[in-house]
């Protein structure tokens, strides 16, 4: 049977706690394939200024390089709009009938699982694994979402601290993959 994770997010930019959640999740969940689904934009985060998508995708696939069983899907970028990750789900339901569908999501979207749109649908159709954020409660959605906590290597650093420091001129080079590091000084992404 087809183990499939969706992994989605502004990935603005892509980081190290992203790897290694999704390591985590390859691992624990025994995962056929392992999806990034850059959003175009967040319905949570309506006020964030992103890095244009075509940016975005581009250091997805420089972090992803050499990583089998890793794809980046760029179907909610090419929607255009907001994002909403029942469009997503339901089109993997569709493609690819009788697979297992996990999502990954941070600790801190947990309890606004139920907000999110169609959530009795999505409740359906995925288990949520959630991944522990460092000061975000690790409590699991109530029912009818199914889910459990990534053990992984958690890890504090997120995209708004690593664009921060851009802006500040601080290094980033251990907070992303050298080859990430290097296409956001040579783009001038995040000044």
């Amino acid at each position: 049977m087809r183990r499939i994770g969706l992994f989605g997010g502004s990935f603005n930019p892509v980081h190290l706690g992203h790897l290694l959640a999704a390591q985590a999740a390859r691992e624990e969940l025994q995962l056929t394939q392992l999806v990034f689904v850059p959003a175009a934009q967040s319905p949570f985060k309506p006020g964030v200024e992103l890095a244009p998508a075509a940016a975005r995708v581009r250091l997805l696939r420089l972090a992803l390089a050499g990583w089998p069983g890793c794809v980046v899907d760029e179907q909610e970028i090419a929607r255009g709009g907001v994002s909403y990750t029942i469009d997503t789900v339901q089109d993997y339901a569709r493609r690819y009938p009788g697979a297992e569908l996990f999502y990954l999501v941070g600790t801190d979207q947990a309890a606004l699982l139920s907000k999110w749109r169609q959530a009795p649908e999505l409740a359906r159709l995925v288990e949520f694994i959630l991944i522990p954020r460092p000061g975000a409660p690790a409590s699991l959605p109530s029912p009818p979402f199914r889910s459990r906590l990534l053990r992984g290597f958690p890890l504090a650093v997120s995209a708004s601290q690593i664009r921060g420091r851009v802006k500040a001129g601080l290094p980033i080079d251990l907070l992303t993959p050298p080859a990430v590091a290097e296409a956001i000084r040579n783009y001038q992404l995040y000044l």
